[in-house]
């Protein structure tokens, strides 16, 4: 059985993961009005990604025998600059999720909540993953420069998994 603070930890950890989603796919539709498929491709596979990412959670909780309460999720922005922009404000918005994920690791270790503990610990090496990829994203888009054709063309070739 989850603690209530733990419930409350997990259900904002849940509003994040779809905000993420949520904003993911606005960057996605950015990116498309820019001409950048290959970007576009990669940051819905990402909001996919991250919706998994709350419904891990959500079916966590129900598991636990707490309560999902869905929270609301704000408007993302329309607009986002240039490509490699974009892709740092993916790692940015990853540096934040893991300083939540984190947030809540702590809790279970303050509360002796060793299932919630064993769960996280797969978000912790996933986020590993997250910032590692969209950083090389990042520095590739730099060093890209007039060659970005051939780096959206490479974004484009990621898999949903």
């Amino acid at each position: 059985m989850l603690s209530k603070s733990m419930q409350k930890a997990l259900n904002g950890q849940i509003q994040k993961e779809f905000a993420s989603s949520y904003l993911y796919l606005a960057m996605a539709a950015y990116c498309e009005t820019k001409n950048l498929p290959g970007a576009a491709s990669w940051l819905k596979v990402q909001a996919q990604e991250e919706w998994g990412h709350g419904m891990k959670i959500y079916e966590f909780v129900n598991d636990r025998g707490g309560t999902v309460t869905l929270q609301a999720i704000e408007q993302p922005p329309a607009e986002f600059g240039t490509r490699v922009e974009v892709f740092q404000a993916v790692l940015a918005h990853e540096q934040k999720i893991t300083a939540a994920i984190n947030d809540l690791y702590a809790l279970a270790l303050k509360e002796n909540d060793y299932a919630t503990q064993i769960m996280l610990q797969w978000f912790i090496t996933e986020q590993v993953e997250e910032e590692k990829s969209v950083s090389d994203i990042v520095e590739l888009l730099k060093m890209a420069g007039e060659h970005m054709v051939v780096v959206d063309a490479q974004l484009g070739k990621r898999a949903a998994g």
